[in-house]
């Protein structure tokens, strides 16, 4: 039985952190065994940690998770948290007796949402990232939950959204992401998605696409200034991929985004997306089987985009954006 989530994925587990007067929060993708990952980075102000050993020529080839927080450059912190509980568990790339646990991330701004940030010395990310990491498990909430939390499209109350499928060839694949975009998720002012002819299952509201897009829903809309958005996520596959096939499988997966988000990797966002394999199933033909693996990946990531915004609910603060269900019903 499949959940629709990436931890359809064997070896995958995902925990949330959230804090509802903060409206912000940190997500841990957590894996059973160092995985195999690297990074694709689009849009003009990105956000991360440790996606330069992402690199297909450098050293490290595994990650034990990657980390997805609000609370822009601040939430940077949130990936030392979820370090802290790795050590704990003993986890970590061997140097002689120590080990290190190796944890890539990026950010997205909530920082102007209505909550509470005024908190003192230090921000609270370092915390929320440790207790992320320390829930993960196969189930976890989409919409306004942990890197979603405090989340918003141009429109309306962006979110947190995951989604699965199989390829012909056997192999599963997952996607999570929490949409900040500067752009619109939905097709203008309408309640469809941009995602719409991907969707599985009425995910989103199975509402379709239009028989025509109106001439006002191809002006671009956005909001907000350099720095102040970003649509973070990951895509995953049981398969065994070598770090420059990682890479690739991130790249393809990209186009989930330009088809779920109108517009998208622009000068406002630092959309980034990371890629990870567990290994678990190996390719037969690695050509045709990789390219398999990134067109399903870029379908998944887009319909997770549609479902983060679907399953979101509006933050109760005066000029929140309202939630697709709210506006639409």
């Amino acid at each position: 039985m499949t959940r629709n989530l990436i931890t359809d994925v064997p070896g995958i587990r995902v925990g949330h952190a959230d804090d509802a007067r903060l409206a912000s929060g940190a997500t841990a993708i957590v894996f059973d065994e160092p995985a195999v990952a690297s990074v694709d980075v689009r849009g003009g102000a990105p956000g991360s940690h440790e996606t330069e050993l992402l690199d297909p020529h450098r050293t490290v080839e595994r990650i034990d998770a990657v980390v997805l927080s609000g609370g822009s450059a601040f939430g940077l912190d949130a990936c030392g948290g979820a370090q802290a509980w790795l050590r704990e568990q003993g986890r970590g790339f061997a140097i002689g007796d120590v080990r290190i646990p190796i944890v890539c991330g990026a950010i997205l701004f909530d920082m102007t949402n209505g909550g509470d940030k005024t908190w003192g010395r230090f921000p609270p990310y370092r915390d929320l990232g440790y207790a992320a990491a320390a829930a993960t498990g196969a189930d976890f909430a989409l919409g306004t939950a942990g890197a979603g939390y405090g989340a918003a499209t141009v429109m309306l109350k962006g979110g947190l959204g995951s989604a699965s499928a199989m390829t012909r060839h056997g192999h599963t694949v997952g996607a999570l992401v929490a949409v900040n975009a500067c752009g619109n998720a939905n097709i203008g002012t309408s309640r469809q998605f941009w995602a719409a002819p991907f969707e599985q299952n009425g995910e989103f509201g199975g509402l379709g696409f239009p028989a025509n897009v109106p001439p006002e829903a191809l002006m671009p809309v956005f909001k907000g200034q350099p720095g102040e958005n970003t649509t973070i996520a990951i895509v995953a596959t049981d398969a065994t991929l070598t770090k420059a096939q990682a890479y690739h499988f991130a790249a393809m997966a990209q186009v989930g985004l330009a088809r779920a988000i109108y517009p998208v990797h622009t000068t406002l966002d630092g959309d980034t997306v990371f890629a990870a394999a567990t290994g678990r199933r190996t390719l037969a033909d690695p050509v045709t089987e990789l390219t398999t693996l990134g067109m399903i990946a870029a379908n998944v990531l887009a319909r997770a985009v549609a479902r983060g915004v679907y399953e979101a609910r509006a933050l109760p603060f005066a000029g929140a954006r309202p939630s697709w269900k709210d506006k639409f019903g």
